[in-house]
Formats: structure tokens, sequence, C-alpha cells
């Protein structure tokens, strides 16, 4: 697990690199996993990927597209002023290259997302985040609790992973009307977009 997961961060930029705070462009911040979701999944998770473009991708080096996706492991919606959801949350900075998207940089953040609906829609209060190297394991435990088996089986499948975020970015194309077919990591082949 812990070597598919060093690849995957090695593949776009490495998870530790922090580059200055800058703006990320709005008009690219929507939810690109929206189409598969039930309608009440679609009013929060907007949000989350919200708070993962603009509090979490911003930390990474700037690129022209910020895509956010996640795998969920699972979702407490009994209190509606804190909905709790837990997953492995990803950015990745993309820029334009003729029709492919390089990647610039991007990582894994897994934990637990606190939402709240408030008058003004779905809003991340708090983010409960996995911590990096050997503080890994006993962080993703204790955040994750009874639900850690299912995350580390999430966490551990890259084939999954990728087919998911080839997915998304199928969608973010299409949405934002690109002319791009394929996705490429620093190092790796170009890989085909999922329309």
């Amino acid at each position: 697990m812990f070597v598919a997961a060093l690849l995957t961060f090695a593949a776009c930029g490495n998870k530790q690199e922090v580059a200055p705070a800058t703006e990320v462009n709005d008009t690219n911040n929507v939810s690109e996993q929206e189409n598969n979701m039930s309608e009440q999944e679609i009013t929060y998770f907007p949000a989350i990927d919200r708070y993962l473009v603009d509090e979490i991708g911003k930390h990474y080096s700037k690129g022209e597209h910020c895509v956010p996706f996640h795998h969920i492991v699972a979702v407490d919606e009994r209190n509606a002023e804190d909905i709790l959801i837990w997953g492995d949350f990803w950015v990745f900075n993309y820029n334009q290259v003729g029709d492919t998207l390089k990647c610039v940089s991007g990582g894994s953040h897994p934990g637990l997302m606190h939402v709240a609906q408030t008058e003004n829609g779905f809003e991340v209060k708090a983010f409960e985040q996995v911590e990096d190297g050997s503080n890994f394991l006993p962080t993703a435990k204790k955040i994750f609790g009874d639900k850690y088996d299912a995350f580390q089986a999430i966490n551990s499948d890259e084939k999954n992973r990728e087919i998911l975020r080839a997915e998304v970015l199928g969608n973010y194309v299409k949405n934002h009307g690109l002319s791009v077919t394929l996705y490429q990591d620093y190092g790796w082949p170009a890989k085909k977009i999922q329309r």
C-alpha cells in the first residue's frame, strides 16, 4: 500500500511541495462528479469540491485547471449542522499543452469533512486530515475508526482511482469545452481521458 501511494504521489509532483498561496480561477471550481450522484449528494459534494480547490489546491504549484475528486468511504447525515463525510480526497492542478492536460502538482488528502447546511447552502466547516509520514497510520486509524479497513481498501486501489480520475477529467473537459483527449503525469506516458 505504501509503495502504491508513494508512486501515486510522485507521479504528479510531491504532496509535500507547498507553493506560496495563489488564487485559483473560480470558473474552474465546479463539481465534476455530480452526474452519478443522488439529489442529496449533489447538494453537499460541490461544497467539498470548492473546499478542495480553494483551501487545498492553493497550496500546490498553480495550474490553469484545478480538478478535485474523491472516493467516499462513508457519510453520516444525521445532523444537518455537522454532516460527516469520510473519504480519500484528491486535488490535481493541470496545464493544457496541445490536446493534453499535463499535471503540474497535486496529491491525496484523506480524512473527515464536516459539512453544515446553512442558509447560503452547504459549507465545509472543518476538515480532519490524515497526517503524512510516520503519523499516517495512527491518524488514519483515529479518523476513520471502524471505517479504517474500507478506507485502506480504497486508498490502496490505484487501478480504480485512476479509472475515477479519468472519468472526472472527462466530465471536467466536457463541462469546460476543452479540446483535450489525454492527461499526463510528469515522467509517465499520457493516458486517455474517459468521455
